[in-house]
């Protein structure tokens, strides 16, 4: 028995390891929107959204474009999901401050925790420094995902962001990403 065409692309499309899985998790939580920044540990996540049908894939020139388009996705019932690096999300403070915290706007943010533990770029290293205690500095809520086990927690942060309608950040470890 022959395959349709269609579901013969989304096989080959399929993210695999925990590209997919994090893909599938997304999926889940009804995302339909995501916008992204290049960044060498997350180009197969990039990929993998750009390549499924279930997701408009938008990438944007600068960090704070991805959070104005989600954040206006919302007004618009869209679920969605900026996705970038850690250097990149530190440039955000002020849109995040300024438009979804005192319009209590909603909102996914995936970000690498670059600068840690096996990140061997030195001009990295000031990310690990700095992006843990300026997420705390502004009480941005936020998760890491360090092993595959984690993943689950990305609905759960979604969830979150809903109830405390501000932006929750799920950091991963490039032994995640990675994989």
């Amino acid at each position: 028995m022959s395959r349709k065409p269609e579901v013969e692309d989304r096989m080959r499309n399929a993210a695999t390891g925990n590209t997919g899985r994090i893909v599938e998790e997304v999926a889940g939580c009804g995302i339909k929107l995501v916008a992204s920044l290049p960044d060498t540990w997350i180009s197969d996540l990039i990929e993998a959204f750009d390549r499924d049908e279930r997701f408009i894939h938008v990438a944007v020139n600068r960090e704070e474009s991805a959070i104005g388009l989600c954040s206006g996705a919302f007004f618009g019932g869209t679920g969605a999901l900026a996705l970038m690096g850690a250097s990149g999300f530190m440039t955000c403070v002020y849109a995040l401050t300024k438009i979804n915290y005192t319009y209590q706007i909603p909102l996914l943010i995936f970000i690498t925790l670059r600068g840690g533990l096996g990140d061997r770029a030195k001009y990295h290293v000031s990310n690990g420094l700095y992006l843990l205690p300026l997420m705390e500095s502004i009480s941005m809520p936020y998760v890491i995902v360090d092993s595959p086990e984690k993943v689950s927690l990305i609905s759960k942060a979604y969830e979150q962001s809903r109830v405390l309608c501000r932006p929750v950040v799920v950091g991963f470890a490039r032994q995640v990403l990675q994989q």
